[in-house]
């Protein structure tokens, strides 16, 4: 299975959300993971990087590519039927290359955040990959979500995404999320993660 990660907008915790499956599918579930890391900063290679100096047990592999070299990936990955592919994609639209990534993954987890350029850009991701790929699944994840907040789109913002894909129960905003690495989830945050990708996979990949 490959699963993509991606926004137009930046700042929206795409990468986290990638860490963040990657630690759960991989210890929490066992399954086997890769994450492909192509986003322009690659943060997630730099945490993974970070952990294997400080001799962490890797519990996936991560691999910093970029969207030129996807072509030579895409047969491997293809054929590892039993591995899940977590992609973090880079934070734009304007790449041809995104075109055939966009084609073979089965599902997109979107986070998003409740303001109006969020909205715009998240909107228009949306619409891009689905001409591309039309049978593709799209998730949209509430993230970082702070509490006591009025969101006034709210309502709006949900009707016009559910138009496009599914929305996931919301994510808050922690402190705790500082403390994420490629081998660690808080245990704060767990059950809040365990809950979202159960709801994204449901028996797609378990049956627990």
């Amino acid at each position: 299975m490959i699963c993509l990660f991606g926004n137009q907008k930046g700042g929206v915790g795409k990468s986290t959300l990638a860490v963040l499956a990657g630690n759960h599918l991989s210890m929490a579930k066992r399954l086997s993971v890769t994450v492909i890391d192509m986003d322009y900063q690659q943060s997630i290679t730099q945490k993974f990087q970070k952990a294997k100096v400080l001799e962490n047990d890797e519990p996936y592999d991560v691999v910093p590519s970029n969207l030129e070299s996807y072509s030579m990936l895409r047969d491997t990955l293809k054929r590892n039927s039993d591995e899940v592919i977590l992609i973090d994609l880079p934070g734009k639209l304007d790449d041809d290359g995104l075109i055939d990534v966009f084609f073979t993954a089965d599902l997109v987890i979107c986070p998003f955040s409740y303001d109006e350029f969020t909205f715009q850009s998240t909107v228009l991701f949306a619409l891009v990959i689905k001409k591309v790929n039309p049978k593709i699944e799209v998730f949209f994840v509430p993230n970082r979500i702070k509490a006591n907040v009025k969101f006034e789109i709210l309502s709006e913002v949900n009707e016009q995404l559910s138009r496009f894909g599914k929305l996931t129960s919301p994510i808050p905003d922690r402190i705790d999320f500082q403390r994420i690495t490629t081998f660690h989830t808080p245990d704060t945050l767990n059950p809040i993660i365990g809950q979202v990708f159960d709801e994204i996979l449901g028996d797609r990949l378990w049956t627990t």
